[in-house]
């Protein structure tokens, strides 16, 4: 590509940093979370939310398990305002939630806030200012001393109205642009707001480091975020916070090193939604935890329905790829995923044991999604292992391992022709319709069977074939072999009979049996199901059926 000279590194590598968060292998606790579909995700939306659509929305985050949640800009808009007050004033904060508003560093937006918050029993104030080199050159065209006059105005302004403030107020500053501003102008300035809101172990301050632009490869960032750890002044009554942004694709691998170097809290979005690629999104991240064993402290268990409301209003589309809750991504349309997931399902039936089933990282159950429905899916590319499974699993079928074979290649073949995926009932319409108790062109009308001294059976066998009935006498070691002997006499065809296995559709005295027969000819083999409430009958229809596959491939 042409004019790749115009781009230039726009962040900051920081010096004095050990990197040793890099051996930690996984986060081991969950972070503070707090959402901010309601401020970042809505301003990003084409149609932001009402606010009949916003109270459905901090509604569903609280039954997430959010206990901090930022619910807008006040004075941005007349709807943020609204919602914050309708919020305290109906009194639809639980107890446990604290709510966060965000306002820049100017004394009417700073009023506006405190106005719209009074009453909150607990709200964070997140006051901000942008700190890049970029930001100070180009668009306030002001000096380091100037942006942190910005800052220092904004904090002692805060102060001033939290005296008044009736609830307890928690204060957080964010440097925008952290990413792109000098990691030793990032700690000046956070440190000057910190000096003026002198934290305690009772009332810390949150520190929020924004990738408010994506600029760098992840470990950059964990490096920004392990430099600002060991360099804010009393840490210990400091709560880092990071806010990732997807620009490059990396804000999940941002947010997890940025938790190993030293980060207590995330802000983010479900399914990443906010401004252009989006916030880090916290479904992922947390799952990610959750995968590797760690209780995010969420509760995702029913993904379909949060992913539900979350289109319903904000308007947009969860990508079927979407990590853990896209539509698909449980899906295994490839053979040997499925007999692989398949395999590894039947090995755990009855157990509790821990999670190993190849290609889901997760138990889908756990997430609200159903294993028949969501992770076999049927068309061209799937095999014998899968369309077996959902034949099991769904309608109580167990095909023997060489049935599943043809059965599948039957599919697969109906799959391609049509150019499209299958669903488990097309599935087990095309075996019913092309496997089960067939009689086109024959058909055994009726059986009467006599037990000989020397162990054989004789058969007063009536076979109705092509249209014409006829009766005959014949003999087997059993009846099955004895009603296949008058098949091969009245049809003249000398196919062998090779498999019969039969098994009951439920587990009740008074169930069905299904029968399933392979008969073979000219070394090739066809197979047939019978399905009846009589053991003997299944398996004659199973070989009935059988004989008509024979006869549709051999005579068109």
């Amino acid at each position: 590509m042409k004019g790749t000279k115009k781009y230039i590194k726009q962040y900051f590598t920081p010096t004095g940093v050990t990197m040793d968060w890099m051996k930690k292998d996984s986060i081991d606790k969950a972070p503070i979370w707090c959402s901010v579909d309601l401020r970042d995700g809505n301003q990003s939306l084409i149609i932001p939310m009402s606010l009949e659509e916003k109270l459905e929305f901090f509604k569903l985050l609280c039954q997430v398990g959010f206990k901090e949640i930022e619910v807008g800009f006040p004075a941005a808009s007349e709807t943020e305002y609204e919602f914050c007050r309708t919020l305290i004033e109906q009194n639809l904060i639980p107890d446990d939630v604290t709510i966060q508003v965000l306002t820049q560093s100017r004394e009417h937006i700073i009023a506006k806030t405190f106005e719209a918050i009074d009453g909150a029993k607990h709200a964070v104030v997140h006051l901000y200012n942008s700190t890049s080199v970029a930001q100070r050159e180009q668009v306030f065209k002001k000096s380091k001393e100037e942006i942190i006059e910005i800052a220092r105005f904004g904090a002692k302004l805060c102060n001033e109205y939290k005296k008044k403030a009736k609830g307890k107020i928690t204060f957080e500053y964010s440097p925008e642009s952290f990413t792109g501003t000098e990691p030793e102008f990032a700690k000046e300035i956070c440190n000057e707001v910190i000096s003026i809101w002198k934290p305690t172990p009772d009332d810390k301050v949150i520190i929020n480091l924004p990738v408010t632009v994506s600029h760098s490869m992840p470990h950059v960032y964990a490096s920004q975020v392990e430099y600002m750890d060991k360099n804010l002044m009393d840490r210990e009554n400091v709560i880092i916070s990071l806010h990732p942004h997807n620009d490059r694709g990396c804000a999940i691998a941002d947010s997890e090193m940025g938790l190993l170097a030293g980060g207590d809290r995330i802000e983010g979005t479900l399914f990443g939604n906010g401004e252009r690629t989006g916030n880090v999104d916290i479904i992922t991240l947390a799952l990610n935890m959750y995968s590797q064993g760690v209780d995010p402290e969420l509760d995702f268990t029913n993904l379909p329905e949060i992913t539900k409301v979350y289109e319903k209003v904000t308007r947009m589309h969860v990508y079927e790829r979407q990590p853990y809750s896209g539509q698909l991504v449980f899906a295994a349309f490839s053979g040997s995923h499925q007999d692989a997931i398949a395999k590894g399902m039947k090995c755990r039936e009855g157990k509790d044991s821990v999670w190993t089933v190849p290609y889901l990282p997760i138990d889908p159950g756990d997430v609200g999604r159903v294993y028949e429905a969501d992770v076999i899916r049927i068309n061209s590319q799937s095999g014998k292992g899968g369309i077996g499974y959902i034949m099991e699993t769904q309608f109580k079928l167990n095909l023997p391992a060489k049935m599943r074979e043809a059965f599948g290649y039957h599919v697969k073949s109906i799959s391609d022709h049509a150019h499209k995926e299958l669903s488990p009932k097309e599935v087990y319409e095309i075996f019913i319709n092309d496997f089960v108790n067939l009689t086109d062109r024959l058909d055994v009308i009726k059986a009467i069977y006599t037990d000989l001294n020397d162990g054989g059976i004789k058969g007063n066998i009536t076979v109705k074939y092509d249209g014409k009935t006829r009766d005959t006498v014949s003999f087997g070691n059993g009846r099955l072999d004895c009603v296949s002997s008058a098949i091969r006499e009245i049809t003249g065809i000398d196919y062998s009979l090779e498999t019969y296995v039969q098994h009951a559709l439920e587990e009740k005295t008074t169930s069905k049996a299904a029968s399933y027969v392979s008969i073979k000819l000219n070394n090739k083999t066809y197979w047939g199901t019978g399905i009846d409430s009589d053991i003997i009958v299944s398996s004659v229809k199973a070989l009935v059926s059988a004989v008509n596959r024979l006869l549709y491939d051999t005579q068109n």
